[in-house]
């Protein structure tokens, strides 16, 4: 099916959204597939087929999610690759020739309380399993990279992500019509992304409520929101809205207190957003080293006094900017791709 130069990416965590798990997976396979003439097959599931280069050889299965993916993830390849790369810890079972896994968080070791308590050990048993066969690992961040070594004493190397190669600030046309398609206020802070437990958007809320300002939410909600008087949820938002919906907003805020890598924050300020985050993840590897103000984790006060001077200083927010703009300046999906093959070489293939 693909040379015994080739690559064989275990895919499945591909669909057409936009996490940062599928993000990374397209632009991995993509940029791979741009840098070098090998070989590439890519298993995915049957909705993943049209998010892959052209020359990529799909190697298909059906749509699957919980265990039936991790099954499937499990199966032995029959590609005659010379590498396999599991781009969501993903790796067959049995193999004969080196296995790269990249590891995004670990969330179910750290914050176990954010997941059904099946679901937390079935993900801790697949994790150490997997990444304790991968030959290669490669973490999103220095701070997954941490809590890799922690958990389970294993080394990983650090490529970080980058905003989606179309990420862009949208036009004021297309801001105007985003606004009057979702009806939105002149002002307002905005939250994308599914709405769970370790987002923190109870005490956004809270916060925005104190500060008379409304919150707008675009994606799942999976909890409950006791402060709802000024929230405003939007459901799924289709991603050619998301840049004109950044360009609408006052503030996007992103108050996690737990992330691998945190794409949505580096995405909302490649559009040109004010962004209101934490120092959570990859953020203080990226922004908080080029003077962007985070706040920390859990700490509604400090949330809430770097909220309002987004909202409200006009000189802070012009410094928000100017940093946030020299620190996604530094990521770029080509030095993502330059990394990865590094890893590879390591492994021994001709790349």
């Amino acid at each position: 099916m693909v040379q015994r130069n080739g690559i064989y990416f275990n895919a499945l965590a591909l669909t057409p959204g936009g996490s940062g798990v599928q993000t990374y997976s397209r632009n991995v396979i993509a940029g791979i597939t741009r840098a070098t003439d090998l070989s590439v097959v890519a298993r995915v599931q049957n909705s993943a087929q049209s998010q892959l280069p052209e020359r990529v050889i799909a190697d298909v299965v059906g749509d699957c999610h919980g265990v039936r993916r991790v099954v499937q993830g499990l199966r032995p390849t029959r590609s005659g690759a010379a590498l396999i790369h599991g781009l969501d810890v993903d790796l067959p079972i049995t193999r004969s020739i080196p296995t790269v896994a990249t590891v995004h968080d670990l969330a179910v070791f750290d914050v176990p309380w954010a997941f059904s308590r099946f679901r937390a050990a079935g993900e801790r048993a697949l994790l150490k399993q997997n990444l304790r066969r991968a030959d290669a690992i490669i973490a999103v961040s220095q701070f997954s990279a941490d809590r890799l070594g922690h958990w389970l004493g294993l080394d990983a190397t650090v490529t970080h992500l980058a905003p989606s190669p179309n990420t862009q600030p949208a036009t004021p046309t297309q801001v105007e019509a985003v606004r009057h398609r979702y009806r939105l206020p002149d002002e307002f802070v905005l939250h994308v992304g599914t709405v769970e437990p370790r987002k923190g958007i109870p005490a956004l809320a809270s916060l925005c409520e104190r500060l008379d300002v409304p919150l707008v939410l675009a994606g799942a909600l999976q909890i409950d929101l006791p402060n709802a008087g000024t929230v405003r949820p939007l459901g799924y938002v289709p991603a050619d809205d998301l840049a004109p919906l950044y360009g609408a907003a006052t503030v996007v805020a992103y108050p996690s207190v737990y992330e691998g890598f945190g794409l949505p924050p580096i995405e909302a300020l490649a559009c040109g957003a004010i962004v209101v985050t934490t120092k959570v993840g990859a953020l203080p590897e990226i922004l908080g080293a080029g003077g962007y103000p985070l706040a920390e984790p859990g700490d509604s006060n400090d949330l809430g006094n770097l909220l309002e001077a987004a909202l409200y200083d006009s000189e802070q927010r012009q410094g928000m900017t100017a940093a946030g703009a020299r620190a996604i300046s530094k990521l770029s999906w080509e030095r993502n791709t330059a990394e990865v093959l590094e890893v590879y070489s390591g492994l021994g293939l001709q790349v």
